[in-house]
């Protein structure tokens, strides 16, 4: 307030034009435009709050729309740019056109609009000034998982590490739920570009300070992460550990995705690292038979299966179902990717074993190609040594 009302209004004055208890002069008026840096006639067609609050209210619950049933989205993005758009030049101040215009830009970004980022930084710019720490946390976050989709995971940490850093610098306080999401994302992009040591040290930090305040949010990724790091370096007890923890947390929350991660990884252990491929065999049929199976998780589930078909030596059948293996549009961890790319790896060797050398060449040289730029994993050195194997041939 003092810095607005500069040497030619006082404080007290600002307070009665804000609250509606005094109105400025033209003079007045044009000198509060220059200070705050926009022009005079936005500060005289302003929208009144409640009909602000109105047009935010049916933004949410088109956010909230698309949010909860992903899968069928139709036009919820389209429409909340459409309803937003007429008030954009308008949002200039308080939480209402702060959060329109946090909706606004994610829509245009995720409906693949121009200026997005502008709006995004106008909407972080009031966050900031009202401290309202979670949402302009959250816009950083989502800056930061917009590279991560590209696939530049550098910038995608250099984000992330940059909006942290400034919001702790300036807040001696920071609630744990923004605590817990900036260690979560943190953790996942050292992962993503081969910091294993800054990744397993955020993530521990993050479960610590989990059971510390007892505030289990995040708590099921985190120990996701912790299982996939045990696994690669085939600490038993520690995966063994965390997938517990895991099944007790999706059975009391109810919560499939996490129960069908459980079994999942047993899966998967039992076919990526112990080669134990009747034991998965087994494993895989009794998933797929339980009617609970979830076929979101399709993709998955077809790596495992013609994992487990290459194993028992039935080629032909392993292919047809690498064959079905797509990359889904939402996954972009180089861990996931990697583990995707082994398809390629797995069907050189069918190939080989059938004696189509020609096939078993183009399908390891393709596998090479996509993991080249992976940072180092179990399923890296598996596609390189798989590489060799073929062209030593």
């Amino acid at each position: 307030m003092e810095a607005l009302a500069g040497d030619q209004l006082t404080k007290g004055m600002l307070s009665l034009i804000e609250n509606n208890k005094a109105n400025p002069s033209m003079e007045s008026l044009s000198y509060i435009a220059e200070q705050l840096g926009v022009e005079m006639s936005e500060l005289m067609e302003e929208v009144s709050t409640q009909e602000l609050q109105e047009v935010l209210e049916n933004a949410e619950k088109l956010v909230n729309t698309a949010d909860v049933d992903f899968d069928s989205i139709t036009d919820e993005y389209e429409q909340i740019i459409a309803l937003i758009s007429p008030y954009v030049e308008k949002l200039t101040q308080g939480y209402e056109a702060a959060r329109l215009l946090d909706i606004y830009s994610r829509s245009l970004y995720l409906e693949k609009r121009d200026g997005w980022q502008e709006i995004s930084n106008k909407a972080a710019q009031l966050y900031d000034q009202m401290n309202i720490i979670p949402r302009l946390a959250s816009l950083g976050i989502f800056r930061s998982m917009v590279k991560f989709t590209e696939h530049d995971y550098e910038s995608a940490l250099s984000i992330l590490l940059k909006e942290r850093s400034e919001i702790e610098a300036r807040n001696g306080f920071i609630d744990p739920l923004t605590r817990l999401d900036f260690d979560y994302y943190e953790a996942v992009l050292h992962y993503a570009v081969g910091n294993a040591d800054d990744a397993i040290r955020v993530m521990n930090e993050g479960i610590e300070f989990s059971k510390e305040k007892q505030v289990f949010y995040r708590i099921d990724h985190l120990y996701r992460l912790a299982t996939i790091h045990a696994m690669m370096n085939e600490d038993i007890e520690a995966m063994e550990y965390y997938e517990r923890k895991l099944l007790l947390y999706g059975e009391f929350a109810d919560d499939e995705e996490v129960i069908f991660f459980t079994k999942y990884t047993k899966i998967h252990y039992l076919t990526s690292r112990q080669h134990a491929y009747m034991e998965a065999s087994d494993l895989l049929d009794e998933y797929l038979s339980d009617d609970s199976a979830n076929n979101s998780n399709t993709p998955y589930i077809l790596m495992e299966k013609g994992k487990v078909l290459y194993g028992l030596g039935k080629y032909k059948n392993a292919l047809s179902c690498f064959g079905q293996v797509t990359i889904a549009d939402y996954i972009h961890h180089p861990f996931d990717l990697s583990i995707f790319y082994e398809k390629d790896a797995y069907a050189a060797l069918c190939h080989l074993a059938l004696g189509n050398e020609t096939e078993a060449i183009r399908s390891i040289d393709l596998a090479v190609k996509n993991v080249s730029v992976m940072p180092r994993t179990p399923y890296k050195d598996f596609i390189m040594k798989t590489y060799e194997l073929i062209r030593s041939k």
